[in-house]
Parts: C-alpha cells; structure tokens; sequence
C-alpha cells in the first residue's frame, strides 16, 4: 500500500511538472506569436478618388511590383465600401484611420456650415497655429476637429509615445487628418509660387533639416514638365478617345488630347500647384515619402511606427478629365510604377516582410454624366439656381419668410431654429414639409429630414449611408440625395460625394506582416480598417471605432 502511494504521489508531481511546463510553453508560444506578427512598420497608402474596377481595369497595364504584388500577394477586399455619405476627401481619410463614420468622428465635409458659430469651417484649418516652410496662411492646420482618436494615436499611446507616426499628402488635409492628434509630423505641398512641403506649428516650431534639404533639391521643379503618356497611346484601350467633350482643359490649351505642355507647366518658377493635376504629383509624393522614411529612421527598432500616405494627384486628374480619360489611365499606369518604387525602399530599409501594408481610396467617383448621356443612360446636372429660386417661393408663401432656411451645404439644409420657434412651429413638421417640396425638384431622388435620422436606426440602403454620415452636433436639417448619374458640377470631368454605390465601391489590400494572402466578395466597410490594424498590432481601437475587424485578413 505505500509503495502504491509513492508511486502515485510520483506520477502525480511528473504530471503536474508536465502541465506547468506545457501551460509556461503555451504561454511562452502565445507570445512568441504576438512577437511575430508585431511588425515595426505600418504603412497605410490612401489613393485619392480611386474607383474598385481601375484595379481591373487596367490591371494588365500594371507591372509586378506595384498593385499586382498587393493583389497577387496580399489580401484583397473585392466589396468594399464606403458606409456613409458625403463622400469625399477629408471624411474618408478620417473614417480610415478612425475605424468610425463621420456620424461618430464628426468630420462631415471638406468643409461645412458650423451651425454654432453661423460660418463654414474648413475641416483641417486652426488659426490657433501658424505655418512652417512657409510665409502664407497655408500650414495654419490641425485635426481639432476630428473628436476621436485615430489608429496612429492608439500606436503612440500604446508605445508610450516611442512608436513615430509620420503623414505625408499633397492636400493638407490628407496629412493632417491620418495623422492623428499625436503625429509626430504631418507634411503637405505648397504650390503656388513656392512649391515646398510644409506644416503647422502644431507639430513643430521649424522643418526638420532633410525637409528644407528636400525642398532645396529642385525636386518640385524638375516635375514642371510635358505630360505624355507613359506608353504608346494606341495600347490605352481601356479608356476612352482622347480628344472629347468630356474632358476640362489646362490653362491655355486647345483640345484635350495629349501631350499637355502649356506654360504653366514649364514654367520652373511659379504656379507650382499644376504638378497636382498631373501624375507627377504622386512621383513627388512618393519621393518625399520615400526620404521620410528613411531620414525618420521608421521601421527601424521593435517599436512599431506608422507611415500614411496619401496620393492625391488621382483626384486631381479625375476631376478634371473624367474616369474614362487616357489622363485617368496613364496616371495610374504611373503611379503603379511610384507604389513599386516604394516598396522597393520599404524592402531595403525595413526589411521585406518586416512591415505591414494596407491601400484604400477616401472614395470613388462617376462616370462623366455627359459622356453617359450619350451612351443613353439616365444621367444630368442639377440646375441649383433654378432649385433655389423654387425653394425660396415656396418658403416666402409657406412661412411668410426665406431666412427660415439658414444654409445649404454639402447636399443638406440648414433650419434656423429660432424662427422656426418664433413662428411657433414644430421642427419636425417644418422639416417633413420642406423634404416634401423639394422631392419635386429635377433631379433629386429622395430626401430625409434629421428627425428621421433622429428617431429611426437604419441597416441598409440609402437611409444607413446617410445615417452614418449624420452628425447630430453638426448636420443639417434635410438631406438631399440626387439621383443616379446626376451631380452637381461642370459638365466635364468627374467629381463624387454621393451615396450612391459608384461613390462607395472603392479597393482594400492588405499586405506584409501578419496578413492571410488571398481575397474575399464578402462586403466589408472603410471603418473596418483601423479595428483590423489594431486586431494585427494587439493594441487598442480608435476611441470612436464602429468598424469590426476583417478576419479573413489576419493570419
């Protein structure tokens, strides 16, 4: 009997030894996996305006080192969206990097009616701060505006600030609002007559020495140059005739057709803001990029740091000449060559599969509605004057007074709620009667009011898309859809903003460190992004997120 319970106490201690070195090397394993997916760099690449199909498109005009290494490679998200509206510059560049809608993040705009202090604000501007590089207004930026943290603030607070964040874009917009509150830097481009890269003073009191070496070096100049196209025109069949009427113009120029060699853009010393409207804009971004990468010393230690860049030249072109132009085309057959260039760098001086990649749009755009009139699809432009001047009779026989309505920005309008309570009316009734009208108007589809946005929680369509773009401090008091293919615009090039799904569907890829090679058609939405980053990192969400992380990325 005792040599029985010896031998049973025995087994008993080897068993539990086993199981405490098994948990320890459980334990130890866990984290050497945390460790291995750590990466010291991500890198988040916004392509300003670009649509989901340029990628297929013009995918056999793509070399293998540029966007088909991020498809073929990585991890690509076939329907993604934007899950609000307005669709534009500095609310997609904030949803990205917040994980939330501009309903949370309050970035409703590019720029927007303040209903508080009755002005419109820019989204970024902040005269609390000055310029640096710079004698004019331009650097007099910060996110202030943004009331949310972003993925870049959740690094440097999780790295007790040893983690850098760097932001890098042509518009200071799509600097300053990726960035976060906590950038180490934030740089945009001053054209002008000046053409140097520049910031505010809420990042730092002067330019750091590689930045005025940068702008010293002729670089900006060097891109005041003939736009031809990058290949043989004749091999650009998936765009369409070169000389149109669908398409602006550059200053002094006769056709649309390439090449554009006007003076403003050989001229080496001033009206440096035309490099924007060529893709020689993004060849500038990535240079930049590519020194602040390496003059910053990111992705070289343990401690992850960030690096946004946001390729604006994109938008530039799309507006001007439209989404079916040979410009649109050969801007992104060169900037394919740009993504490649920087990967490149990545791979020297972080390491190849050291760091993690993401590449999205702040959104999409349409089709030219000229152009798509003469294919005989329904498609036009809003007559805002003749709209204006509907609504303003409506509003003098229906209350007796104009002033009723206080504002009308991006596609809303603005109540004066202390008439309307001095007339004694109920909002919400003055709201449905106005939504009412104006569903009569040319042009307009639908229209919600905000006491809708107010009291219903919608899950799909429109109603959702609009509902997440609805700030109950900042929106307005009735919103405006259009109908499809019609916008308000020139009649020539492309713009966006909408809700609509041409406005929305806009590319995710995943690549690098810690991502699953492959690809999914199920719908994901740009607020998915940051919780997905944060899920690879193990940090913290973005304090408003109301994304959720994309598992099929993760590995």
């Amino acid at each position: 009997m005792k040599k029985y319970f010896i031998t049973s106490l025995f087994i008993g201690t080897l068993l539990l030894v086993n199981g405490l070195t098994a948990q320890k090397k459980n334990k130890d394993n866990t984290s050497d996996d945390l460790l291995r997916v750590k990466p010291k760099l991500v890198v988040g690449i916004i392509v300003d305006q670009m649509r989901y199909d340029y990628l297929t498109r013009f995918y056999n005009g793509f070399g293998d080192d540029g966007f088909k290494k991020l498809i073929e490679q990585g991890f690509n998200c076939k329907n993604n969206h934007f899950n609000y509206a307005p669709t534009s510059t500095a609310p997609g560049h904030t949803s990205v990097f917040t994980g939330a809608s501009p309903s949370t993040h309050g970035i409703i705009g590019n720029d927007w009616y303040d209903k508080e202090i009755d002005a419109s604000v820019y989204c970024a501007g902040d005269d609390a701060y000055t310029s640096v590089g710079t004698s004019s207004n331009a650097g007099k930026m910060s996110p202030h505006r943004m009331t949310v943290t972003t993925i870049t603030d959740e690094l440097r607070l999780s790295t007790q600030m040893q983690g850098k964040t760097i932001a890098v874009a042509l518009k200071d917009r799509g600097a300053v609002l990726p960035g976060g509150h906590t950038a180490n830097a934030a740089y945009w481009f001053h054209g002008a007559d000046e053409g140097k890269w520049i910031t505010s003073t809420y990042y730092m009191n002067e330019l750091p020495k590689w930045v005025n070496d940068f702008n010293s070096s002729g670089k900006a100049q060097s891109y005041k140059k003939e736009w031809n196209t990058l290949r043989d025109i004749k091999d650009y069949i998936e765009s369409g005739t070169d000389n149109n009427l669908y398409e602006g113009k550059f200053k002094d120029e006769i056709t649309t057709s390439f090449p554009h060699n006007t003076a403003e853009l050989l001229d080496k010393t001033k009206a440096f803001d035309i490099i924007k409207a060529t893709p020689y804009g993004n060849s500038l971004t990535a240079d930049f990029a590519i020194e602040a990468l390496k003059n910053e010393g990111l992705g070289k230690d343990e401690i992850t740091d960030f690096l946004t860049v946001s390729f604006s030249s994109t938008d530039y072109v799309g507006h001007m000449f439209g989404v079916n132009s040979k410009e649109v085309q050969d801007t992104y057959l060169r900037l394919d060559e740009d993504l490649a260039r920087l990967f490149k760098a990545l791979d020297k001086n972080v390491g190849e599969g050291e760091y993690t990649l993401f590449l999205t749009a702040d959104h999409a755009a349409i089709e030219v509605p000229t152009y798509l009139k003469d294919q005989k699809i329904p498609a036009g432009y809003i007559d805002n004057k003749a709209n204006a001047a509907r609504l303003s009779e409506f509003l003098k026989y229906t209350y007796g007074t104009e002033d009723i309505v206080k504002n009308h920005s991006n596609n809303q309008l603005f109540l004066d709620h202390k008439i309307v309570k001095n007339l004694d009316l109920n909002l919400a009734d003055v709201q449905a009667e106005i939504a009412q009208e104006y569903l009569g108007y040319d042009g307009i589809d639908k229209v919600y009011t905000a006491d809708q946005m107010w009291n219903n929680e919608y899950t799909r369509g429109i109603p959702y898309i609009l509902q997440n773009g609805y700030n109950q401090k900042r929106s307005g008091d009735v919103l405006l859809v259009l109908k499809p293919g019609f916008i308000s615009y020139n009649t020539t090039g492309s713009t966006h903003g909408s809700p609509q799904i041409y406005d929305t569907h806009a590319p995710l890829l995943f690549y690098g460190k810690g991502i699953k090679p492959g690809s999914t058609i199920k719908r994901t939405e740009i607020p998915d992004i940051a919780p997905t980053i944060s899920a690879l990192l193990g940090i913290s969400y973005p304090s408003g997120t109301t994304g959720t992380p994309i598992i099929e990325v993760l590995e």
